[in-house]
């Protein structure tokens, strides 16, 4: 024995097989004898080094027949003695045996490593569990093995730091690349497992191998270093969260020990759950945001109920410490440029009991409205803005109303002009971001607001209620209720009925309130769900008919009617037809309707998110005859109008929607008569040579269709040649072939040719097409 081992003075050579099978074959014999510690110790050793050899040969490695061997070593150690020989090596020998067969790069040793583990499962640590789970057909799979089955393993504390040890110096170094990186999502994995000794001695290992000469060594390192620095970051926020969970539990029990109405008061313990009901709002942010909402919920009511009850000195006095420390600090704490700590503080103030805000009313209300207001740099603050105008409205239902009082005291005619503004210019806020429309939440929140505070005036003090503001609400709400996204239409219609039909006493000031009620009967709304655009179009746009209301429902028609939602677009396309075909026989009415969308149109110019579904829905308007009654007049004042803003509208656009949709209007303003139509002709030309070949085609495509439509605007002797330049000419060719085709169709129709207009810094006019005249040839 003592001759052959010396064979293996060094486990790396070429004849490790040859070495290691008469060891298996000595086994069985007992001819090794396990009398003494020391007479197996350098056997197993021996083993141990031969289990993880590997090296590497040309292209190939020639450790695998040794390790296989070596496994078959392991195999007959377990069958030629009793296990209480081989208690000092079974810990030892257990772990290598599970690295083989969970990280071995060949499919023969896993399996090897897994039957000799089966020969000694019940002396090894777990061997059942760990053997169950890593049989000989589940490491067939070496990605799951590396990803899933050493998760598992490494689960039992005696085997998971061998194991990433044994990947941080064997494999993350390996020859081969895929094993390299099986390895870094390895330790990625195993990572949770033991996050302080990945932190403490992993990551300090890996970093100067980073630098190693040695490229399979860099790349390994840089994969290990990138994938537990992630696994101990996604560790860290799940330990966040867990904390901030006990913070939610900590917050009810402050909650109901106050309701309780538990001795405490003047103890230190108070100041200790007024820490942490602050620090849990300032760390909102760091919560995932599907348990935010809860946390922020249970430390605001934990507030209030702190608050009403330990806070209060006298019945209805505030102590002077806290009335002097909490709410400048909470006011300071809304400038924060975290968005979820203004949400926090936000509704913390609007929780806040009468005795704290008396005599500092009118600094948090302005404090509040600030945060209402959108700047450049926290435009994306939707939810703080949703915030903050609830927190006023709760705010107005806890001071209470007195006409005659001070603003510090109580929402007055002094303040209430103020808070009104502030919720009404919440109305307008659209904003938009990679979520979508997150502007709704604040305007859903302005809705709630406006009516809590005006059913509030109207109980209270209606005479505060002005003829301005009420008019204003209405027509806003009416604008929500006609606009696009269903949750929002419905929560304005419910608004809307609900300010309409309240009765104690009613609200004063209703623009049409008569009209109104007949329009909107009590007992019929009940069953109208507003959410279904069927049920709710064909009702909202009976208030085109009520001047009041008609420039706002329009705003938010356009929206709807040039939207995206299929059902959205057939619904309020098919109410407004409805409307307009009722009021053709009416010169009068379909005037004022004309004006009133011209005036939508002026108003909301380069508005993107509203003249280019404006735009759509004059389309659809013009082409299905909604104006018909104006074409026979020349000139009409309408087409003159609507042309001025749609040049104006595509000045300089590189807007290709905005575009295609002007495209179809002026195709269809064709149809008026007079010197509009060849201006509006001009319009569709200088399109003709657009620097876009996309628009330039798109042009060419419609203008053929509107010859088609309209043919008795083209003289019968030219109309082949013009369908024909139109048709056959290949649009998107270079500007100076499409411009001189172009011009043919000008001298074909009586139009003057647009002329190029020289720019400051020059330009080639294949480059930059004739839209730099767009709006400058005609007038």
């Amino acid at each position: 024995l003592g001759e052959l081992l010396k064979y293996f003075s060094t486990c790396c050579n070429s004849h490790g097989t040859t070495h290691t099978v008469p060891l298996s074959v000595l086994l069985p014999c007992s001819l090794l004898s396990a009398a003494h510690y020391l007479c197996l110790l350098p056997v197993v050793t021996v083993i141990l080094k031969a289990l993880i050899y590997d090296e590497k040969r040309g292209a190939c490695s020639v450790g695998a027949n040794v390790r296989d061997a070596a496994c078959y070593v392991c195999w007959a150690f377990a069958r030629a003695y009793e296990p209480q020989e081989l208690k000092p090596f079974v810990t030892t020998i257990s772990s290598a045996l599970v690295i083989a067969a969970v990280f071995d790069r060949d499919v023969n040793c896993r399996r090897a490593a897994s039957v000799s583990s089966l020969v000694g499962c019940g002396t090894f640590p777990h061997g059942i569990d760990i053997l169950t789970a890593a049989d000989y057909f589940a490491v067939g799979n070496i990605s799951n093995c590396f990803l899933v089955i050493s998760v598992f393993i490494a689960g039992f504390p005696e085997y998971t730091q061998s194991m990433i040890d044994h990947l941080l110096t064997m494999k993350i170094n390996h020859w081969d690349g895929t094993i390299r990186e099986l390895s870094a999502k390895a330790l990625h994995n195993l990572a949770p497992r033991a996050p302080e000794y990945s932190a403490t001695h992993v990551l300090p290992a890996l970093l100067p191998m980073t630098l190693s000469p040695d490229l399979h060594v860099r790349h390994g390192a840089i994969l290990s270093c990138a994938e537990i620095v992630h696994a101990l970051y996604k560790l860290a926020v799940l330990w966040v969260g867990n904390v901030f969970s006990l913070f939610f539990l900590v917050c009810v029990l402050i909650e109901n020990l106050s309701l309780s109405r538990m001795p405490f008061k003047g103890d230190a313990v108070i100041d200790g759950w007024q820490w942490l009901i602050n620090d849990t709002l300032r760390s909102l942010h760091l919560i995932s945001s599907h348990s935010r909402q809860q946390i922020k919920d249970a430390a605001v009511s934990a507030l209030s109920a702190l608050c009403k009850e330990y806070y209060r000195k006298l019945p209805g006095e505030a102590g002077p410490a806290i009335e002097e420390e909490l709410i400048p600090r909470y006011l300071a704490e809304l400038q924060s440029p975290e968005a979820m700590t203004r949400c926090g503080f936000s509704s913390a103030l609007g929780t806040l009991p009468d005795f704290l805000l008396r005599g500092r009313l009118q600094q948090v209300l302005t404090g509040l409205i600030a945060v209402t207001r959108i700047s450049p740099k926290d435009v994306s603050f939707a939810e703080a803005r949703r915030d903050g105008m609830r927190a006023i409205s709760r705010i107005c239902q806890t001071v209470g109303v007195k006409e005659d009082g001070t603003p510090d005291e109580a929402m007055c005619r002094e303040n209430i002009s103020e808070v009104y503004a502030a919720l009404l210019d919440g109305m307008d806020d659209y904003t938009t971001d990679s979520r979508g429309d997150v502007g709704s939440c604040v305007r859903e929140a302005a809705m709630t607001s406006l009516m809590d505070l005006t059913l509030l005036l109207a109980q209270t003090q209606p005479t505060l209620i002005a003829a301005p503001v009420c008019e204003r609400i209405m027509c806003c709400v009416a604008q929500q209720a006609s606009e696009k996204i269903d949750r929002i239409r419905a929560h304005a219609a419910h608004v809307f009925l609900t300010l309409l039909h309240f009765d104690s006493p009613p609200i004063p000031h209703v623009p049409h309130r008569g009209e109104l009620e007949k329009l909107f009967p009590r007992s019929d709304m009940a069953s109208v769900d507003w959410k279904a655009a069927s049920q709710a179009f064909p009702l909202i746009t009976q208030l085109l008919g009520l001047p009041t209301y008609r420039y706002y429902v329009l705003l938010g028609l356009a929206v709807s009617v040039g939207g995206l939602t299929a059902s959205t677009i057939r619904h309020s396309t098919q109410s407004l037809f409805e409307y307009v075909k009722g009021i053709q026989s009416d010169p009068q009415a379909l005037g004022n309707f004309s004006e009133t969308l011209l005036q939508v149109f002026e108003d909301n110019l380069l508005n993107d998110r509203v003249s280019v579904s404006l735009l759509k829905m004059l389309n659809q308007l013009l082409a299905n005859g909604c104006f018909d009654i104006f074409t026979t007049e020349e000139n009409h004042h309408f087409c003159v109008k609507l042309l001025e803003l749609c040049k104006e509208e595509i000045k300089k656009s590189k807007d290709i929607q905005k575009l295609l949709s002007s495209i179809s209007v002026l195709c269809g303003m064709v149809q008026f008569c007079g010197d509009v139509r060849k201006k509006v002709l001009l319009q569709l030309f200088l399109l003709l040579c657009h620097s876009f070949p996309v628009i330039r085609k798109a042009a060419a495509s419609q203008v053929y269709e509107m010859v088609l439509t309209y043919s008795d605007m083209v003289d019968a002797d030219v109309l082949e040649e013009v369908m024909a330049v139109l048709s056959d000419t290949a649009w998107d060719e270079k500007l100076p072939v499409v411009r001189e085709r172009r011009n043919r169709l000008c001298d074909l129709l009586g139009v003057p040719r647009p002329q190029l207009v020289p720019k400051v810094i020059p330009v080639t006019a294949q480059h930059c097409g004739d839209n730099v005249v767009l709006m400058l040839s005609t007038s």
